[in-house]
């Protein structure tokens, strides 16, 4: 009998104890990110406010992830504005993993629009965490501390200037011959003009890396746009299958406007930030990272996205250039079609260009350069998987691609990769996520 009873009480011990290491599976992080990608899609956001919800998911999760690993330090005091968290209770056990879910899940939950998508997921995540049989005290406490972190990180997000910036006026078209003007097929406003004015997170200000100018504007055959407009063209016009598969894989259009005889409709797909996201989340599982070296993954890369994207709109809307279809259309030929369909805001630089430059110089200093992966992201989207040799020959591919797909010109692929690089690299002297011992071992 007191064999039997020992017997019992290490049993019970033993799954006691058991929901530490359950709970500790970063696949609850993926599949978080992943349903905020999907409603990312669902709702059709722009790819610059999508990159906006990324990094207050990934940075409210981070900070609720790092209190069950010490060599990992707070992001207060780093990023603009950001100031120090609530700490958890000295003394009390806590689940930190479910705490970031969490966080995770609130944050993205309140800055998109389909509550209703996040609530169905939430509902079934939350169940299997209670499955795990984690003590009630523990599992309240980490939930009420995930609450916590959530609402710390959306008042901060509440000052970033992204609510008054919903009712600043709407781009007004010029007359200037050198300027962005609406395409087909459905002449959409300009998206986000005055997104240089959202607050950035680590790069000093949106002007920190402006590039140089743009080729000047001239319809002379002889002049230096007029050639680079017909290399647009002509490469259009003699794509070869790789090129044209390239095009589409880095498409990321996020709303494709179809049109059918007199039915035009949209087609609903992944934003570029929300591609970088994933690339992330392939290479997380391939290194088999953990909970909290995963959460940081997300966290620097969705940092790098949106100071990108804040900085190449700031471009944008500066040089307020001219599209190739546009121009090739007026001077070229009238018929001319590119093979993507041209995003509703102006040319130069390529946001593609950018933030794939500072996504990939993120991953690689996380992970390592000459890192070999297979990026399955638009598998879901009727797309094949294709492989690359490190992040910086995915990014110089969908630099490339732009071009392609006929909806940039070769300068703003090229200097965008240096935008990008630069504010990459920026970012990774600015904010420290591991300690010095940690990074020192690494």
């Amino acid at each position: 009998m007191l064999l039997a009873l020992a017997f019992i009480v290490a049993s019970c011990s033993s799954n006691n104890t058991e929901w530490k290491q359950k709970s500790q599976n970063p696949a609850y992080l993926h599949r978080s990110l992943k349903q905020i990608t999907d409603v990312i899609v669902h709702d059709i956001f722009s790819p610059p406010v999508a990159s906006r919800i990324y990094a207050y998911s990934s940075i409210a999760g981070y900070e609720a992830a790092i209190h069950g690993n010490p060599n990992y330090q707070t992001l207060a005091g780093q990023l603009k504005g950001l100031e120090a968290f609530p700490q958890p209770e000295s003394g009390a056990e806590y689940c930190f993993p479910l705490a970031a879910v969490q966080a995770t899940l609130r944050v993205g939950r309140t800055l998109v629009f389909s509550e209703d998508k996040m609530d169905v997921f939430y509902a079934g995540i939350m169940n299997e965490y209670q499955e795990m049989e984690i003590p009630n005290d523990v599992f309240d406490r980490s939930i009420e501390f995930g609450n916590q972190v959530a609402d710390h990180v959306l008042a901060w997000s509440s000052k970033d200037n992204y609510k008054q910036s919903r009712s600043f006026p709407k781009y007004s078209i010029q007359d200037d011959p050198a300027t962005w003007k609406p395409t087909p097929p459905a002449y959409m406003d300009a998206v986000e003009p005055h997104w240089n004015k959202i607050r950035t997170f680590a790069i000093d200000s949106a002007q920190q890396f402006k590039p140089v100018p743009p080729t000047a504007f001239s319809i002379d055959k002889k002049s230096k746009f007029y050639k680079e407009a017909l290399e647009v063209y002509e490469t259009g016009n003699n794509l070869t299958e790789e090129q044209r598969q390239i095009a589409f894989f880095w498409d990321c259009n996020p709303f494709m406007m179809n049109v059918k005889g007199h039915v035009m409709f949209a087609t609903k797909k992944i934003s570029p930030g929300g591609h970088w996201i994933n690339i992330t989340n392939v290479v997380c599982k391939q290194v088999q990272a953990d909970f909290v070296q995963s959460a940081e993954a997300y966290t620097r890369v969705s940092i790098a996205l949106i100071d990108a994207f804040i900085s190449c709109w700031d471009e944008k809307y500066r040089s307020n250039l001219i599209r190739p279809e546009t121009y090739i259309n007026q001077y070229v030929d009238e018929d001319w079609v590119p093979v993507l369909q041209t995003p509703p805001f102006p040319e130069y630089t390529s946001g593609h260009s950018v933030i794939s430059a500072a996504s990939a110089t993120t991953l690689t200093n996380l992970f390592g350069d000459n890192f070999a992966f297979t990026d399955s992201t638009e598998v879901e989207f009727g797309l094949t998987a294709r492989s690359f040799k490190s992040f910086y020959d995915a990014s110089a591919e969908a630099a490339i691609s732009r071009m392609y797909g006929g909806i940039h010109y070769r300068p703003a692929c090229e200097v965008g990769v240096k935008e990008g690089k630069e504010i990459g690299s920026f970012i990774l002297a600015k904010i420290k996520t591991r300690k010095e011992a940690l990074a020192k071992n690494d």
